[in-house]
């Protein structure tokens, strides 16, 4: 895809923050404000119709200790035992 310029107002101390990452990184400045363009991009999207998420009846409400165990178990870590 091809790459337009544009001119960008931003904080000094944000430019400072970015070219302190971008020689740390070894990556170019302006890859990092890509990034940023994109994502601002991307979460002011909005869609024509309504997504079709499906709903997910347990039986119960689902508490955060079941989340955790759940997700501890799926990144293979400890389970608690049941007391």
């Amino acid at each position: 895809m091809p790459l337009k310029k544009t001119t960008v107002m931003v904080d000094e101390a944000d430019l400072d923050l970015i070219k302190q990452a971008a020689a740390r990184d070894g990556r170019p400045e302006s890859e990092y404000f890509r990034e940023a363009f994109h994502l601002a991009a991307m979460r002011s999207r909005r869609w024509d119709q309504d997504m079709d998420i499906p709903v997910l009846d347990f039986g119960h409400a689902v508490t955060s200790d079941e989340v955790d165990e759940l997700v501890r178990e799926s990144i293979g870590g400890e389970t608690k035992d049941p007391k």
